[in-house]
């Protein structure tokens, strides 16, 4: 399959996405530029439509590096905060900047307690080195043996994290940081059933049911674009030609980013 051309790519967002970026376009002192189709991105989606925080949703095609935003970003990447006329990026750093400048809104996601506070960050750095990472390869493995072997990662850290679910959320009733570090990679793993012999259920029946019950929470539904659209994205990493960050640093063997 050749590499598909940028104009290929749904340029904003569409379904119940499209309907939340509709209701946050009056300008706010936070200015959240997105990119639709990126999973990081939508980390801090979530988190905004969880707390209720009021921002200004602006769409930006991060591969195509426009000056405007390489100014806020020099990365040129999604996503990126603009909070009071000064940038800021990274999901997990935006996310916990959200918790500090935002104090009063409520729900929290991150526990009051401090012990539970540093065992969601424990876990989240559980999802950034092993989860992630095996569901990346698997998505990017061109043969049997790589698919195989990233697979039963993808397995094992899935059921290391369902095992410190409290429930129904990591913490308990509420949402976490963990569940949203976790929600974007849950909502788009109809691709690895499709493509990569991908079986929720065969991460056992914990993260099963922990799995539906996040992909099917709201905040995560409202910042979901369609299906078919997001096909196009995945495409390109299902043949290994894609050219985002991600997929440089895994077909290197490095972490990703």
């Amino acid at each position: 399959m050749a590499r598909l051309p940028d104009e290929n790519i749904h340029p904003v967002a569409t379904g119940r996405a499209a309907e939340t970026v509709a209701q946050h376009q009056d300008p706010q002192d936070l200015v959240f530029w997105s990119g639709w189709f990126c999973p990081f991105n939508q980390r801090v989606w979530i988190a905004l439509e969880e707390r209720g925080i009021p921002y200004q949703y602006k769409e930006v095609n991060p591969y195509k590096k426009e000056p405007q935003f390489l100014m806020l970003n020099p990365k040129g990447l999604v996503p990126t905060v603009e909070y009071q006329d000064k940038a800021l990026y990274e999901s997990i750093v935006l996310c916990e900047f959200l918790e500090d400048a935002y104090p009063t809104y409520k729900p929290s996601l991150l526990p009051s307690d401090p012990y539970e506070r540093a065992r969601v960050r424990i876990w989240i750095d559980h999802v950034t080195k092993n989860m992630l990472q095996a569901w990346q390869r698997l998505l990017m493995a061109q043969d049997k043996a790589k698919a195989d072997a990233a697979r039963s990662d993808l397995y094992d850290a899935q059921r290391k994290f369902a095992a410190q679910v409290k429930g129904p959320y990591f913490v308990g009733e509420a949402l976490s940081l963990a569940d949203v570090m976790v929600a974007p990679w849950v909502a788009r793993e109809y691709v690895l059933e499709q493509h990569r012999g991908y079986d929720r259920a065969a991460a056992g029946g914990e993260w099963k049911a922990y799995a539906e019950r996040l992909s099917g929470r709201e905040s995560v539904v409202k910042t979901t674009s369609e299906a078919d659209k997001l096909q196009v994205i995945y495409d390109r990493y299902l043949v290994d030609e894609a050219q985002s960050e991600a997929a440089r640093a895994i077909r290197s063997g490095h972490m990703m980013p």
